[in-house]
């Protein structure tokens, strides 16, 4: 008998007085918490994101749309990029005014072929204002997890206001469960025994969000 099988006997043994017809988990729990903390217009939500954001030591800038391309050719730019990922439905306009070459996103690219990139540009599917993360689901603008780990600086749009939520409630209610979500709070960070902080161990050391104005 396999792990498998013993951890699924148990629970069929432990489930075999539960009647067929109860009341589903989701729906006998009590969910009344709150769901945002305090009574915030749109405009401080993005704010706060903004806020929490910087405080993870994240880079922050904000843009109109009709500005993006120019804020993203500058950031490259600045970070000295000769190369950034491309996922495959990014949105071409975004890199419309840069010369970096392109290295688009292929299922056999290898950690080390990706470590040799400079960045990478993706979109998000929601930020979460009071928690300072940006959550990907694997998107077409979003591209496979690997690209937002392994290259160094990583470049991520936030469509403002549609993108943004204030609370982990509030976004998991527009996420779906089934899809590879990876949540990001900051660059990667960790620190030893005497709380030295170390950048970039477990993925980008550069994080630089743009929140770019929908209206």
């Amino acid at each position: 008998m396999s792990s498998r099988d013993l951890i699924l006997g148990r629970v069929r043994r432990a489930l075999a007085d539960v009647p067929r017809n109860d009341t589903p988990y989701e729906q006998a729990v009590q969910r009344e918490y709150r769901r945002e903390h305090g009574d915030r217009s749109t405009a401080r939500t993005v704010d706060l994101l903004a806020e929490n954001l910087a405080d993870y030591r994240a880079l922050v800038h904000r843009c109109a749309a009709g500005d993006l391309a120019r804020t993203v050719a500058g950031l490259l730019d600045a970070h000295g990029s000769a190369s950034v990922v491309v996922p495959a439905g990014l949105d071409g306009t975004w890199l419309a005014e840069t010369e970096v070459t392109r290295v688009p996103d292929r299922a056999e690219d290898t950690p080390a072929a990706l470590d040799r990139v400079d960045s990478v540009v993706t979109g998000c599917a929601l930020a979460i204002a009071e928690t300072g993360t940006l959550v990907l689901d694997g998107g077409p603008d979003q591209g496979r997890r690997r690209i937002t780990l392994v290259p160094d600086h990583h470049i991520c749009v936030v469509r403002v206001p549609g993108q943004v939520v204030a609370s982990v409630p509030q976004a998991l209610e527009r996420l779906d469960p089934a899809r590879p979500l990876t949540w990001i709070s900051g660059p990667s960070a960790t620190s030893d025994i005497e709380l030295d902080r170390v950048e970039g161990v477990h993925g980008p050391r550069t994080l630089e969000v743009v929140l770019v104005s929908e209206e």
